[in-house]
């Protein structure tokens, strides 16, 4: 077994559905939620947020928007 198999992720999943991070968020907390829902840093899912607003013409934006607001 090497090094990297035991390593834990640096942000575990939760298993509890998906829910605002307003602790670890910027805004509304959108990205950190996302992140600790799927496992992933939140710093990847803000990189993709503003990559997708810019490449999308704002849709992201409003996408993030609704999330904010339907979400807990």
């Amino acid at each position: 077994m090497s090094n990297l198999d035991r390593q834990r992720p640096a942000v575990a999943p939760s298993r509890q559905g998906f829910r605002l991070d307003k602790g670890n968020g910027k805004v509304f907390g959108v990205c950190a939620g996302i992140g600790d829902y799927f496992g992933i840093e939140p710093m990847w899912v803000r990189i993709g947020f503003a990559a997708g607003t810019i490449l999308g013409f704002g849709t992201f934006a409003l996408v993030y928007l609704a999330i904010a607001l339907i979400a807990d």
